[in-house]
């Protein structure tokens, strides 16, 4: 199956505004000529406590064990599973635009995933066309973590993982270098503004491989 829409990776340290991207890029979007939303965001935390895709739940640090295996196997028929090459590269194939152009805006299998989530290498690498890493001050951080209720040690461990950088570069070690963008979210504006360039690079991505 070939998706008509690319599966975007939404991943930062917990508070950095994973979910308030996502929603608004799932709201928002809209091929040209028409008004129907096709992106999906899909909440991974909210779906593995929703579906019991987990082993255990670790009272110290408040989350789950998540069991991956589930998680994947239940995400994979939505995937698309490949995406279409440009028009203008070596491995351009007809068929698969044909068959890209053939999926409704209502397809299960037509992608237009934006996975949230706190970390991001657990996808395989065919599923992303876009992996956003969201940083943040860890001042600005560690507020917003207080503000949420986080215990001391889980706002410390949080706040350590965004200064070195840890979620960066898992991605950057997970994907190609050229599927890898970093975006601030840190002041009120910069949801919008980061929002706006995805969209942008959607277009983009569906007009290269003559879906726009």
């Amino acid at each position: 199956m070939v998706r008509s829409y690319p599966n975007i990776v939404i991943t930062g340290t917990p508070g950095t505004g994973k979910s308030t991207h996502s929603s608004l890029l799932a709201s928002t979007y809209s091929p040209p000529s028409s008004s129907s939303h096709p992106l999906r965001q899909i909440d991974v935390g909210a779906l593995v406590k929703q579906e019991g895709f987990y082993t255990d739940y670790l009272e110290e640090w408040q989350s789950y064990e998540v069991n991956e295996d589930q998680l994947l196997d239940h995400l994979e028929p939505l995937t698309g599973t490949k995406a279409p090459e440009p028009i203008d590269g070596e491995e351009f194939d007809e068929d698969e635009l044909r068959q890209a152009k053939q999926q409704d805006e209502d397809d299960e299998a037509r992608g237009g995933l934006v996975l949230d989530w706190h970390t991001c290498d657990v996808w395989p690498e065919r599923w992303a066309d876009l992996v956003v890493v969201l940083r943040c001050d860890h001042s600005v951080l560690w507020e917003r973590l207080e503000k949420r209720g986080y215990p001391l040690k889980k706002i410390q461990e949080n706040n350590e993982a965004e200064i070195m950088g840890v979620v960066a570069d898992d991605a950057r070690s997970s994907y190609p270098a050229e599927a890898v963008v970093e975006l601030t979210s840190q002041e009120s504006g910069d949801v919008e503004e980061n929002v706006e360039r995805i969209i942008q690079w959607i277009h983009a991505w569906r007009q290269a491989r003559g879906l726009e």
